[in-house]
């Protein structure tokens, strides 16, 4: 992805993501649009580990299967925080808990603009958390 600014300038997002080239590439696009990575973290107990214990977490990012576990674990501890997140995954949406209807999902491989729009899109609730 090209950076066309620095969209996410400090804003701290965590990036849950078990695959690793997948992990590294949205490392990647989110540090060139100037945001600081949490983690990525590539299991269900170190994402929730992080989601808890991290209170200046601006945003995330969600793979739902981590090695077999779904993440939704992680999912409801940002929602407890007040955290924005949107999952980036493989799966259908169908197979998305209705309590998460509302969030948004990318699906793999999702590109960089891709992804920054869909960060974008939530407006407010991601770009001015925790400023």
């Amino acid at each position: 992805m090209q950076n066309d600014g620095n969209h996410l300038a400090g804003k701290r997002i965590l990036v849950v993501e078990d695959e690793f080239m997948v992990a590294e590439l949205l490392v990647q696009i989110l540090e060139q649009c100037g945001a600081e990575v949490v983690g990525p973290a590539s299991s269900l107990d170190t994402g929730l580990t992080i989601a808890r214990s991290d209170d200046r977490l601006d945003f995330a990012v969600l793979d739902i299967n981590l090695r077999g576990n779904p993440s939704y674990p992680i999912a409801d501890v940002l929602c407890e925080h007040a955290v924005p997140f949107l999952f980036v995954t493989g799966y259908d949406s169908s197979v998305i808990p209705d309590r998460y209807g509302e969030i948004p999902r990318c699906e793999k491989p999702v590109p960089g603009t891709a992804l920054i729009r869909a960060i974008q899109d939530l407006g407010p609730r991601a770009l001015s958390a925790g400023s």
